[in-house]
């Protein structure tokens, strides 16, 4: 079967290796895909905000299967699209994306559910908003409503924090109409984790946990990025937590979903912080996360090819996926100024060595094919992961591969997966 994987960047390539290993799939596509993924994929130069023109591309192509990466597209409705059009396609509808698209309608998703989650309050007018967060005594989340690429959540300890973020999203719109209504919440302790899971709407099968890195800096300094590496299993989220999450979170909020007319297909993301009192919901993503997804897929032993039908067409196979029980860690390497601004077109040296390396797969991001080299063309821009019989052993692997990589202004954090190995 011919499939199309819809995005650029560290998740399409992971996804893309993942899906050419399977015997069910035939001619793969990657729109508009990257450096890596043209070594795997043929690269179409459709962007992914041009949702006409993937479905047009799909239907020429005879594609049977069309997985999309992203979350705008999703949020603003492509798998509906699609779908008017007769296209197989893995993704939530646009109605069942505002679990993403809209941090107010997933608190209230949460909250019907029953799922444990902060306490918070959605403001559309600054001063209210401003006024409101003497509600929150121990400290607040100041949320951006709508997408804003996973800059719009600041963490704030004082009120002078919190007024300053509130005038960036409200007053100067720095994430635009994403931020004209912001969701404030208690500020919740513990340590974060993501679960992840395949859902055909009603039935699901769970992935291990993993864990993200989301500031720039070591020691989680500095502003938020897209992911700067991420792990799993996360030892954070043990057996018993994992099946506290399953039964107070996932299957809750899938069955309310289904319950109000918007059955979630495709892969949910939860964000969960286990704090003292149990594992409590932060956010939820409708696709794979990044960097989560390249961990994840190398250690996904089963074909992924009938899950992704399966979840597409509702009718996930009952057997759930086979998972390999040792650890993976990917560290993210990003130019030098992200998430601020940053050089592009630094060609990049190693890559061959690195790849060479057993149990190392570096997935591309940000990167395109200037001739014969590989150059940058993004912030994040490789991925480089490792498989190891312990988080510890994957870690050192992994860090062995990123000594092999170079470009001018290169960076990337020296700690990932600290939290555990600390345990």
């Amino acid at each position: 079967m011919n499939i199309l994987v819809i995005g650029s960047g560290g998740r399409e390539h992971a996804l893309v290796w993942k899906i050419k290993q399977s015997r069910k799939a035939g001619k793969v596509f990657c729109a508009p895909g990257n450096a890596g993924t043209a070594q795997l994929a043929q690269n179409v130069p459709i962007p992914v905000d041009d949702m006409e023109g993937l479905a047009r591309f799909a239907k020429e192509n005879l594609v049977a299967l069309t997985v999309v990466g992203p979350e705008v597209p999703l949020c603003e409705g492509i798998v509906d699209l699609f779908h008017e059009m007769g296209l197989t396609v893995f993704g939530p509808s646009k109605a069942a994306a505002q679990l993403e698209g809209s941090k107010d309608f997933m608190k209230n998703v949460v909250n019907s559910a029953g799922a444990p989650t902060a306490a918070y309050e959605t403001h559309t007018v600054r001063d209210e908003a401003i006024d409101a967060l003497g509600h929150f005594p121990n400290g607040v989340v100041v949320k951006a409503d709508g997408l804003a690429a996973g800059k719009g959540v600041v963490v704030c300890d004082t009120k002078e924090e919190a007024v300053a973020a509130i005038d960036r999203m409200m007053g100067q719109m720095e994430f635009g109409a994403a931020g004209a209504t912001v969701v404030l919440e208690e500020k919740l302790v513990g340590e974060e984790a993501s679960v992840l899971v395949f859902c055909d709407g009603e039935r699901y099968h769970m992935m291990p946990a993993a864990q993200d890195h989301k500031r720039i800096g070591d020691g989680d300094a500095g502003p938020n990025t897209g992911g700067m590496g991420a792990y799993s299993p996360a030892p954070v989220v043990t057996p018993g937590i994992l099946a506290n999450i399953e039964s107070h979170i996932i299957k809750p909020v899938i069955k309310t979903m289904h319950d109000m007319g918007a059955p979630y297909r495709g892969v949910l993301y939860a964000g969960i912080m286990i704090t003292a009192e149990g594992p409590k919901v932060l956010e939820f993503n409708c696709r794979f996360g990044d960097p989560e997804c390249q961990p994840v897929m190398m250690r996904l032993k089963s074909d992924i090819v009938p899950l992704l039908t399966g979840c597409a067409k509702g009718a996930l196979p009952v057997e759930p996926p086979e998972w390999d029980p040792r650890a993976s860690v990917c560290v993210v390497m990003a130019a030098g100024g992200y998430p601020g601004s940053y050089q592009k077109g630094e060609t990049i040296s190693g890559l061959d060595q690195a790849a060479a390396m057993k149990d190392v797969v570096v997935f591309h991001a940000g990167t395109k094919l200037d001739g014969q080299n590989v150059v940058t063309s993004g912030g994040r821009v490789l991925g480089v992961t490792s498989l190891g019989d312990s988080v510890a052993s994957a870690v050192k692997l992994a860090y062995r591969a990123v000594s092999e990589i170079t470009w001018d202004g290169a960076v990337y954090r020296t700690d990932i997966a600290k939290r555990a190995l600390s345990r």
